[in-house]
């Protein structure tokens, strides 16, 4: 996994870089990784990239501060979680029932705020985790107040290695 302190030190640069290498190697990967939504030079939100090419909202910026019951927010930003779920929960499925002599990497770019609003996320990771023929290449954030439940099990895992990137 690969973890940072800060937004923007190159983590989903360096995600993407290292999936075009192994697929122009001809190993099977999928996975997902998170993209920045830009309009008129200011972030607006976030996509989910699958490595097949469809895509969607993660999460935009809201125009009112009025919260809902229902809608998810970190910070200025309301995720999207029945697009996401859409978008990541069919894929994880698929890497996880791959047969065993079929070793399968799989990119999860990221394990953060947003994306633990989504219980079958949560799970669905785990499962990829333990399943024996999938490598997972991921990014998971440096806690900073409160640490994240899933992203503290993942760094403590004797079978992970984080890379701290700057």
């Amino acid at each position: 996994f690969v973890s940072s302190l800060f937004l923007g030190v190159g983590k989903t640069t360096l995600i993407q870089k290292v999936t075009q290498a192994l697929k122009s190697s001809g190993i099977p990967i999928d996975g997902f990784y998170t993209e920045e939504v830009r309009e008129s030079g200011r972030r607006t939100g976030f996509d989910v990239v699958t490595l097949s090419g469809k895509r969607g909202p993660l999460s935009r910026v809201s125009s009112d501060s009025s919260t809902s019951r229902r809608e998810y927010r970190v910070g200025q930003y309301v995720v999207d979680l029945v697009s996401f779920e859409q978008l990541v929960l069919p894929m994880l499925r698929n890497v996880n029932h791959g047969s065993d002599a079929e070793k399968k990497i799989c990119v999860i770019d990221e394990i953060g705020k947003m994306e633990l609003f989504s219980q079958a996320f949560i799970q669905a990771v785990r499962q990829t985790l333990t399943g024996s023929g999938t490598v997972v290449l991921g990014t998971i954030p440096i806690p900073k107040g409160k640490p994240l439940d899933l992203v503290e099990e993942i760094r403590s895992r004797k079978d992970v290695k984080v890379f701290n990137v700057s």
